[in-house]
């Protein structure tokens, strides 16, 4: 496990606070989340409004506020932001192409034992599908904060999924992160890992560590942008790879499995592989980590995934005895 870094939900708050001192345009426009909680909001405090739990209310009113020139950022869970209020986003805000900002929190299994009502794994396949809405994947600490900055002038909507607590750490020699652009943490002419999230981008590293001791070398891209999909920088990769694995934090029907799919099959006759949550209910109980541990989104898996298709590799050392990777 990689050096904790806060959650995205706290990097995000602590962001747009003072970015709504300087810019009159933000509105942010809360779900009684308690994120804000004793938050100075200076000279931008007429625009914090607490909604309440309400969140089809919340995407009309944030609506409204766009086409009347302001830049609203709606916080609320991502579940309930990508499915309760689903008609809202989809009508008055995706509809409309408005200016909205929607920071998505407790996205994935990040909730927890709060269980099935809360975990949301399915907002990425529901937010991509609708036209004009730009879907982005904070994979916690700085890139949290690049990826809000740099989404509060794009036209059109914005859905920016968030986590609930700390997170891992991006490599410190990451490149910066841009919307749009796959974020290139590892080379490698073997394999191409795919992931989106801090949890599937710390695995999709690991794994390669892994890989590279058993002799395949893994390239690893961080899709932040689920859409638009940085197409080019999946080819670019891809074309050089016997194999592309996707790892994400969402079902397996959807998401950035199926995006990159989608993608890939038109263009390229090259294997994809999906580490995700299989097609049921997460109904156990438990914290973030080991809800991720029981449904397979850790780097063995990823691993397997590989060994699958090219072969058992590192099965045996030259005496014939078991040589599994660490």
């Amino acid at each position: 496990m990689t050096e904790q870094v806060p959650p995205d939900r706290n990097i995000f708050r602590d962001t747009l606070v003072p970015m709504m001192a300087e810019d009159p345009r933000l509105v942010c426009l809360d779900s009684d989340t308690g994120l804000y909680d004793g938050i100075d909001f200076g000279p931008a405090a007429d625009r914090y409004i607490n909604l309440g739990i309400a969140e089809q209310d919340l995407m009309g009113v944030a609506a409204g506020l766009a086409k009347s020139g302001r830049v609203p950022v709606v916080n609320t869970m991502a579940t309930f932001a990508s499915t309760r209020a689903l008609e809202f986003v989809k009508i008055d805000i995706a509809y409309n192409a408005v200016p909205v900002r929607i920071a998505a929190t407790h996205s994935g299994l990040s909730a927890g034992s709060l269980g099935p009502t809360h975990h949301s794994l399915e907002d990425l396949a529901v937010m991509r599908t609708l036209p004009n809405m730009t879907v982005l994947v904070s994979a916690g600490g700085a890139s949290t904060e690049a990826l809000f900055r740099q989404c509060v002038d794009l036209p059109g909507p914005v859905y920016l999924r968030l986590g609930r607590g700390p997170t891992p750490q991006l490599p410190e020699d990451a490149p910066p992160v841009r919307i749009g652009e796959a974020q290139v943490l590892r080379h490698g002419d073997d394999v191409t890992l795919v992931a989106c999230g801090p949890y599937p981008v710390e695995a999709a590293l690991l794994a390669a560590e892994r890989l590279a001791d058993l002799g395949v070398e893994a390239a690893v891209l961080n899709m932040h942008t689920v859409k638009p999909l940085d197409v080019t920088t999946l080819l670019e990769f891809a074309r050089r790879s016997r194999l592309v694995v996707t790892v994400e934090e969402h079902w397996e029907t959807g998401g950035l499995g199926a995006a990159v799919g989608e993608a890939l099959a038109p263009r390229l006759p090259v294997q994809v592989r999906r580490v995700a949550v299989s097609d049921e209910f997460v109904s156990m109980a438990g914290d973030h980590p080991y809800l991720l541990e029981r449904t397979g989104i850790r780097p063995d898996a990823v691993v397997d995934e590989v060994r699958d298709v090219l072969g058992d590799l590192g099965r045996e050392d030259e005496d014939g005895e078991e040589d599994e990777p660490g």
